[in-house]
């Protein structure tokens, strides 16, 4: 324990909660940042940068805050989710979000589920401080909607693994430590029953990260090569050929992190939100106009439906229940309704969408508008997280108990299986 762990347990009460909390903030989070949380984000993010927020977040982290309902030994102080709530409306005029999203999201999930004691605690402490950052190798060239045609190979040999092939689209794979990653452990099985789950250390000799700089001019992507890479078993999570069901605690936390306002993830993957648009359209004078307004306002609605719907299921996952297929509902609507507000955003306004001055570093974007940018980004969002056709089977599948899409391979061995 520190002196910045905040002393609450389960038998605290609200006003405990309340009142230590509040304390907490009084005492930790720095006064600037303090006195610009009443005006909102814009105005802590004026105050805070992202320099100063990430070495001030061991704070947060060693507060037990960050993740509340964790207990106390991976990092968190094993409060109720009604506890965590009260706890979360205190924090929430702060921003103080959560670094390593997929860490926290896509990663933790299947530690918890499937994970031994030993590998939660060697991996979950340092992931809730962020030193050790995580990202996930799943998709490959020949294997994205249909991920488990997956092709990497991971041969045994003794007490290691021996993993080769190639993995693609791995957000932030380039400032990170560990991967999750799911690899092909018996071809003679049906795809579904020869995978198996795996941390991969990205600083091992045989891997080899390639960014990918994507048409906004940044990069998140990255491609990954693996070349008898030798990780121990103990990196193994799950049964040896079980690692789809334990991919399944992964990719439902993803769809959740990336479905937007109130998720507790990523709250908006590519650019602003509609009250963001509703100043620009005040400020150059497209306010005036009865359409435009209407559709401000639909977007509006849409994205605060959006947030409490996610509310729900956020309070859900923090409080231990795996968000399953739900989780894809909400990934759906938010990958179309932000590409409809960015759209909308690029529309208002107007010729500065088409130019604007070149930047004059090596990334031909560094002076292109936020909206821009962020239309540009948000073509990703049906894609990434599964695609919303994939999301869409599952929500038929196992929300509305609907008939599989037929597969006349289902049941074939992965190597007999024709393949591109």
């Amino acid at each position: 324990m520190t002196s910045r762990r905040v002393l609450l347990d389960r038998s605290s009460s609200a006003l405990d909660i309340r009142t230590r909390v509040g304390e907490w903030i009084e005492a930790q989070v720095p006064e600037a940042w303090r006195a610009a949380a009443p005006a909102g984000r814009d105005a802590i993010r004026a105050v805070r940068s992202r320099e100063a927020y990430d070495a001030w977040y061991p704070t947060f982290a060693e507060s037990g805050l960050a993740v509340s309902t964790w207990p106390v030994e991976y990092g968190g102080l094993d409060l109720t989710p009604e506890q965590a709530q009260i706890s979360e409306q205190i924090l929430a005029p702060h921003n103080l979000g959560r670094l390593n999203p997929l860490g926290l999201n896509n990663t933790a999930p299947a530690l918890f589920l499937y994970g031994t004691e030993a590998q939660r605690l060697r991996f979950l402490p340092p992931l809730v401080r962020n030193e050790e950052r995580w990202c996930q190798m799943f998709s490959e060239p020949g294997a994205g909607s249909d991920l488990a045609s997956l092709a990497m190979r991971a041969t045994r040999d003794g007490d290691e693994w021996v993993l080769s092939g190639q993995k693609v689209w791995s957000t932030w794979a380039h400032i990170s430590e560990f991967a999750v990653c799911l690899a092909r452990t018996d071809p003679s099985v049906p795809k579904r029953r020869g995978i198996t789950y795996f941390v991969v250390d990205l600083r091992v000799p045989g891997v080899e990260v390639r960014s990918l700089r994507h048409i906004g001019g940044e990069i998140d992507f990255n491609e990954v090569f693996l070349d008898d890479v030798r990780i121990p078993d103990a990196f193994r999570i799950g049964a040896e050929n079980d690692g789809w069901r334990v991919a399944g605690a992964t990719l439902a936390g993803e769809r959740q992190m990336v479905s937007g306002s109130g998720s507790g993830g990523v709250d908006r993957i590519g650019g602003a939100g509609s009250a963001r648009l509703v100043r620009l359209a005040r400020e150059n004078g497209r306010w005036a106009d009865v359409r435009v307004r209407q559709e401000l306002m639909r977007v509006y609605g849409e994205e605060r439906i959006r947030g409490w719907t996610n509310q729900r299921v956020s309070a859900n996952a923090k409080a231990g229940v795996h968000p399953g297929p739900a989780a894809s509902m909400g990934k759906i609507h938010q990958g179309e309704l932000n590409q409809r507000i960015q759209l909308l955003a690029t529309d208002l306004l107007g010729v500065d969408a088409a130019a604007w001055p070149a930047g004059e570093d090596e990334s031909w974007a560094a002076s292109m508008p936020f909206e821009v940018a962020g239309m540009l980004r948000s073509r990703a969002n049906t894609i990434e997280g599964g695609t919303s056709e994939v999301n869409r089977n599952i929500v038929g599948e196992k929300v509305l108990g609907l008939a599989r899409e037929p597969d006349p391979y289902r049941d074939t061995p992965w190597q007999e299986v024709p393949r591109s």
